[in-house]
C-alpha cells in the first residue's frame, strides 16, 4: 500500500488501533474481526508482541485493501526493512528515527515516528514525513498538546499514548488527524471481545460527532 494510500486510510477513519500483548495471528483475527464490523480498518500490531509479523501478514490476508495493516514499536532500520519486507502498509515508531524514517519513505510506506518536543517535530517534518505521533499525549494531556499545535499547526499529529473515548474527543476537537491507542481499546489480548466491540462502537461515534461538531451528551 503506498504512503498516501494508507495516509487517507488513517486519515479518513481517525482511529488506528493498536494490539501489544498477545496478539498471534488467530487472536489478532477475532479481534480485528470485531474491530471491522464496528467501522475500524487501522490496525497496528507491535513488534514486542507475540508472534507480530505472522499476525500483521493474517490480518493482511484476511482483509485485504479493506484494512491497512502496519507495524509499530520499530526502533531502528533493520527492524523497519525486516517489516517492509513482510508487507506492512505502514510504520509507527514510539521514537524519532531518521533511519527508520528514510528506510519507509524508501519504499513509498507512511511512517509516524514518535515526536514530544518541537525540536522533534520541526525535525521530522522537515523529512516529509506525512503523520507525527506525538508519544506519549495522555499523561502530559490536552494543555500540553495544544501548546505545542500552536506555533506548528501545519504539522499533522496522530496522538498516542493513555488515550480513551474522553481524551479522542479532546484532542481532535484540537486538531488531531488521528488517534492511536492499544490498552483502552484491545487490552493485553485478553479483553473479551464484546467489550471491544463496545468500545470501538463508542470510539466512532466519538470521532463522528467531532468531525460534525455535536457536542458530547453531559
Amino acid at each position: 500500500m503506498h504512503a498516501d494510500t494508507a495516509y487517507a486510510m488513517v486519515e479518513r477513519g481517525g482511529l488506528m488501533a493498536g494490539m501489544r500483548g498477545y496478539f498471534p495471528p488467530d487472536n489478532t483475527l477475532r479481534v480485528t474481526g470485531v474491530l471491522m464490523r464496528e467501522g475500524i480498518n487501522v490496525f497496528e500490531l507491535t513488534m514486542n508482541s507475540d508472534r507480530a509479523i505472522e499476525a500483521m501478514q493474517a490480518a493482511k490476508r484476511e482483509y485485504g485493501e479493506d484494512a491497512c495493516v502496519g507495524m509499530g514499536t520499530v526502533l531502528d532500520a533493520e527492524t523497519a526493512r525486516r517489516v517492509l519486507d513482510a508487507g506492512a502498509d505502514f510504520i509507527v515508531s514510539p521514537a524519532f528515527s531518521p533511519e527508520v524514517v528514510r528506510a519507509a519513505q524508501a519504499a513509498d510506506v507512511l511512517v509516524a515516528p514518535g515526536v514530544i518536543t518541537p525540536t522533534e517535530c520541526v525535525d521530522a517534518w522537515a523529512l516529509g514525513v506525512k503523520l507525527l505521533k506525538i508519544f506519549p499525549i495522555g499523561p502530559l494531556g490536552l494543555d500540553y498538546f495544544k501548546t505545542i499545535r500552536g506555533p506548528l499547526d501545519h504539522i499533522r499529529f496522530m496522538c498516542n499514548g493513555g488515550t480513551n473515548d474522553v481524551t479522542v474527543r479532546e484532542f481532535m476537537e484540537a486538531g488531531a488527524v488521528a488517534c492511536g491507542m492499544a490498552n483502552w481499546l484491545t487490552g493485553d489480548g485478553h479483553m473479551p471481545l464484546e467489550a471491544i466491540g463496545q468500545r470501538a462502537r463508542l470510539l466512532r461515534q466519538v470521532v463522528a460527532e467531532v468531525r460534525s461538531g455535536a457536542k458530547a451528551a453531559t
